[in-house]
This record gives structure tokens, sequence and C-alpha cells, in this order.
């Protein structure tokens, strides 16, 4: 398989805006020092600063789902547990 590539799409509650931006912002560091990934991008939207989005590189699906087991996104999953009114996750390939 090729390199794999996920889009992240994490909507706050209105009131929650700025806990979910934190706890989102540890994990950069972490994660970009992981094995296997390329990048890991976090955006917010201007139009909507409750809506944040991660566009992520990774070599393998398999080091991605590594990722995804990691003690950082499990404090981050605890701690906003009530603050995410919505998440969407696509895995994704390249393909031209």
């Amino acid at each position: 398989m090729t390199q794999l590539t996920i889009v992240a799409n994490i909507t706050a509650h209105p009131e929650q805006i700025d806990l979910v931006k934190t706890e989102l912002l540890k994990l950069i560091k972490v994660t970009r020092s992981e094995k296997g990934c390329v990048n890991y991008d976090l955006h917010q939207d201007i139009e909507n600063p409750a809506h944040f989005m991660f566009y992520e590189n990774w070599q393998t699906r398999e080091l991605w789902q590594a990722h995804m087991t990691n003690q950082p996104l499990q404090d981050y999953l605890s701690a906003t547990q009530e603050a995410v009114a919505e998440f969407t996750l696509n895995e994704m390939q390249h393909i031209e």
C-alpha cells in the first residue's frame, strides 16, 4: 500500500473551543516524532473556529494504527470527551 493520508475533522462545542484547541496542540510535537509520521498538520477554520482539521500522512496504515493507540492520544480523548460535538475521520490514498 502507498502512503496513507488521514483527514480528521473535529468540531468542538462552541463553549469548549479553547479546551479542544489546547488539547489538539499537545498532540503535535509528540506525534511528529512517532515512527512513520510524514506530517501532522492542524488547521482551524477561519469562519468557524470550532472546526479543526488534521491533515496527516503516514508511511503505512499499520504505523498510523499504532499512533491511534498511543497514550497522548488517549489522554486527548479523555480530556475532550464532552467537549467535541462531532468527529469524522477519512483514510485516504493519493491517486495522482
